[in-house]
């Protein structure tokens, strides 16, 4: 199979974690008789610097043509300042929106061994295993009108029905594919929109019988996914809980730079770890790889259909971190290069 891959490494370590990854699937490729045709493009402040615009027209044409992207992180401390419709982070919402990147997939599990990485107790995290399914291209990060006029600011939060089916139904299917378990997140007893979210979820529902069904509070979900992360399987989440909920739940896997994550629509998929760019460690080496290379599992998974090269990447991860593989974020000295070259080396077929 020919994998056609466009590569966004963006910015800071991005492009560190990005290249780590891509060795990783070519090594999988050479593994079980596959091509990979990769191309690297610009987004985010590297596009800034380069073109003047965060998402120039090459990129967003390339990612049409190709058949997945591998995405690195996006973010510039130079561009703090700037406003929001002109920072790095702009491009990305551009791309996610041009893309109709609508449902995105964050999981969070803890590896064996890696229990004492997380600041929560060992009988609290141990056995955590869940699957954060966030709608992407709505919500409060999308709607209009918004802006600043003098001293008032305005964001505009808005579902429609199709909008909250359509991601409605992709966690139901994962939720079947796993222990059949599906807790929709909301704030219904406050919002509109959460109100009509609840509704359609629970309409939606009944196409699946054997999935439990359960609503929760965004506030409670938050606690209990810091007091019992066992009690969930997949949560269905809007935009921005879900953006807020998903770095809660890097706790949970020791590190931020462990969770990978999936973009899907109706086009290609875009598959970058949850991190940002990181500019303080940026091209020092000591970025954790390891949630690029789960995100590039991912990718061959629900881009290219090969479960058993993804599986194979996940088994030589969870490998290396059981012979103590441990970069700084981890409690350890490893580099970005020796964590890839580690997963590399235990890849099997």
């Amino acid at each position: 199979m020919r994998l056609n891959i466009a590569v966004l490494p963006g910015d800071g370590i991005g492009v560190e974690v990005t290249g780590e990854a891509l060795a990783v699937v070519q090594r999988v490729a050479e593994l079980f008789g596959h091509q990979v045709e990769a191309g690297e493009y610009l987004i985010g402040g590297a596009a800034i610097r380069a073109t003047g615009e965060s998402l120039p027209a090459e990129t967003l044409a390339a990612t049409r043509r190709a058949a997945a992207i591998l995405f690195g992180a996006i973010g510039a401390p130079e561009y703090d300042t700037w406003p929001p419709d002109k920072r790095p982070e702009r491009g990305l919402l551009r791309l996610r929106k041009e893309l109709d990147l609508f449902a995105n997939l964050r999981p969070a599990r803890i590896f064996p061994g890696l229990e004492a990485a997380s600041p929560l107790r060992a009988d609290i995290v141990t056995g955590t295993d869940l699957l954060v399914v966030r709608e992407l291209s709505s919500g409060l990060y999308y709607g209009t009108p918004r802006g600043i006029e003098g001293d008032c600011a305005v964001n505009t939060l808005r579902y429609t029905r199709a909008e909250i089916t359509r991601v409605a139904r992709v966690a139901f299917e994962l939720a079947r594919g796993r222990r059949r378990k599906l807790t929709s997140v909301d704030k219904a007893n406050v919002l509109e929109t959460s109100q009509l979210w609840r509704a359609v979820v629970t309409e939606i529902g009944k196409d699946y019988p054997d999935v439990q069904l359960e609503h929760a509070l965004v506030d409670s979900c938050a606690m209990r996914l810091i007091t019992s992360p066992r009690a969930f399987d997949v949560l269905l989440t809007e935009n921005m809980f879900g953006d807020i909920l998903t770095d809660e739940a890097a706790v949970l896997a020791g590190s931020i730079g462990m969770l990978a994550s999936a973009s899907l629509g109706n086009g290609p998929g875009l598959y970058e770890p949850v991190h940002g760019s990181a500019p303080d460690i940026a091209g020092q080496d000591k970025a954790n790889p390891l949630g690029a290379i789960g995100s590039a599992a991912m990718m061959l998974r629900h881009s290219f259909g090969l479960e058993e090269e993804a599986r194979a990447i996940e088994r030589a991860v969870e490998e290396a971190l059981a012979q103590g593989l441990r970069t700084p974020d981890l409690g350890g000295s490893a580099g970005t290069s020796e964590a890839g070259h580690a997963v590399r080396r235990l890849l099997k077929k």
